[in-house]
């Protein structure tokens, strides 16, 4: 019983080590690009997005592939550049709930939402 607390802290210890999802990044992006496209006067820091990537303990290079799978997805391949099976299928289900959020929020609650959620990666264009 008294070796409780320390196994408790090392678990705590062991899972703060590890990366955050992917998914979790994923969503983030898309979510950080569609209000770009959705939100008037919204622009993208590119900058932040890694930043938050290297934060997150995603490998090197997340944050461009992400981008890459998103831009194939939304154009239909003419931009952008297909991504593993895994990532894409990321990329369809954070669009997928991204959309249910625009039409069950609606777009103007949606983008004002997305002002205080993704501060930072998010901001007013110059």
């Amino acid at each position: 019983m008294r070796h409780v607390p320390l196994l408790l802290g090392l678990v705590l210890l062991a899972t703060s080590a590890h990366a955050a999802p992917r998914s979790e990044y994923v969503t983030m992006m898309l979510q950080a690009f569609a209000a770009k496209v959705e939100c008037p006067g919204t622009d993208v820091v590119y900058q932040d997005l890694v930043q938050k990537a290297q934060e997150m303990q995603q490998p090197d290079g997340t944050t461009e592939q992400v981008r890459k799978a998103i831009a194939f997805m939304h154009t239909g391949g003419k931009m952008g550049e297909r991504a593993d099976d895994g990532l894409m299928q990321e990329v369809a289900i954070a669009t997928r709930t991204t959309n249910l959020d625009q039409k069950r929020l609606g777009i103007t609650t949606w983008c004002e939402t997305q002002k205080s959620k993704l501060a930072g990666f998010i901001r007013a264009k110059n």
